[in-house]
C-alpha cells in the first residue's frame, strides 16, 4: 500500500523558514508529478506549488520568489524550501504525488496524499 509521509512543519517567527519533506514508501513503479497543497481553517485548499519529473516547476503567486520545491527521485522525496515566512503561509500542508502502480499485466495510476503537517508563523 502506497504512503506519503510529510516532516518539517512547526512553529517559527515571521521572517525565518522552514523545510518541508514528503517521502513516498510502498510498491511504487514510478512517481510522475509532485505538489504541495495547503488549508486554513476555514478555507478551501489551495495549490501551493508543482513540480514535474523533469524538474519542471510551477508556484502560486502568494509564494513565489520567497518558496522551492524540489524533488529527489531516487528517494521518493518532494521538499518545500520555505523563506520569509508570513503569518498568512499559516496552514496544514499536504504533499500530493501521481504514482503510477505497476504489475506483470496492468498500470494503474492515481493521486496520493499524504496526512499533513501543520506550519504556524506568529507575527
Amino acid at each position: 500500500q502506497v504512503q506519503l509521509v510529510e516532516s518539517g512543519g512547526g512553529l517559527v517567527q515571521a521572517g525565518g523558514s522552514l523545510r518541508l519533506s514528503c517521502a513516498a514508501s510502498g510498491s511504487i513503479f514510478s512517481i510522475n508529478g509532485m505538489c504541495w497543497y495547503r488549508q486554513a481553517p476555514g478555507k478551501q485548499r489551495e495549490l501551493v506549488s508543482t513540480i514535474g519529473r523533469g524538474g519542471s516547476t510551477n508556484y502560486a503567486d502568494s509564494v513565489k520568489g520567497r518558496f522551492t520545491i524540489s524533488r529527489d527521485n531516487a528517494k521518493k522525496t518532494v521538499y518545500l524550501q520555505m523563506n520569509s515566512l508570513k503569518p498568512e503561509d499559516t496552514a496544514v500542508y499536504y504533499c500530493n504525488a501521481d504514482i503510477v502502480l505497476a504489475t506483470v499485466t496492468s498500470t494503474t495510476t492515481r493521486a496520493y496524499w499524504g496526512q499533513g503537517t501543520q506550519v504556524t508563523v506568529s507575527s
